[in-house]
């Protein structure tokens, strides 16, 4: 375990973690977490939208409805942002990811099926919205909640974390 890990957040930690510590705390984080808040724009008008999501390193993994505004105006600018974040009850417990990137509709194929099963691994209460009989696959999804399943891929990520210090934040190495 990392100096960072064990920090309890009651001292400023003096030297920031390496650029594979920083790596794993931000993945840890993205792994632990269920929810990632997307912020689009249209027309000067910001939208924000919270989905649930399951990740495969950086990449995150989601359903929504193609009609929704965070996807089309995400498929229209080609820029979206995201946030993620740890509970947090103080300021010292505050950490979180702040990243943007774009958000693509995944066809059926290998990665689609892997982050598929990615994804009803951690919300397995999902299989709960499914009959007997009813497909579990990206077809089925798609039949039953009119939703498609994206992919949203950084292309920068910022790591937040006040147990090492106040106000740290650090560029993550995609």
């Amino acid at each position: 375990m990392t100096s960072t890990q064990k920090d309890t957040g009651k001292k400023d930690r003096t030297k920031p973690p390496s650029g594979s510590e920083l790596k794993q705390l931000a993945e840890r984080l993205i792994r632990d977490q269920n929810t990632v808040t997307l912020a689009t724009a249209s027309q000067n008008t910001p939208w924000a939208a919270s989905v649930y999501y399951c990740n495969i390193g950086f990449d995150l993994y989601f359903f929504s409805d193609p009609a929704s505004r965070h996807i089309q105006e995400a498929l229209k600018s080609k820029q979206v942002a995201g946030a993620i974040f740890h509970p947090a009850s103080t300021w010292r417990e505050i950490r979180g990811i702040q990243t943007t990137g774009l958000i693509q509709p995944l066809s059926p194929g290998i990665e689609a099926l892997r982050a598929l099963r990615t994804y009803l691994r951690k919300f397995p209460f999902t299989e709960d919205f499914f009959g007997s009989g009813q497909r579990m696959d990206l077809a089925g999804f798609a039949e039953r909640f009119k939703v498609r399943f994206y992919r949203f891929q950084p292309t920068l990520l910022y790591y937040l974390d006040n147990r090492i210090r106040f106000s740290f934040r650090e560029r993550v190495p995609l």
